[in-house]
């Protein structure tokens, strides 16, 4: 089976989903993790774990989001 060309427009597309969507996800994971721990005075080491906690979150829901992207959108076309 040969593969198709490349359908650069959606290419585009989901690399652009992907930042947009990535930095948004991450940018909250890191923000969250920093303003629970300044709430709550619980130290720069906690608010670190907490950080990367949330981010680890992110990292998931970034993964099954960009999973399902490609599985929906078309990045090579026949022809």
């Amino acid at each position: 089976m040969a593969a198709g060309r490349t359908n650069w427009r959606n290419m585009i597309l989901v690399i652009s989903l992907a930042i947009l969507i990535g930095v948004e996800l991450f940018g909250v994971a890191l923000a969250s993790g920093w303003a629970l721990a300044g709430l709550f005075e619980l130290g720069h080491i906690v608010a670190y774990v907490l950080m990367a906690l949330f981010s680890g979150f992110a990292a998931y829901g970034m993964l099954a989001f960009m999973r399902r992207v490609v599985k929906i959108e078309r990045l090579t076309s026949r022809g």
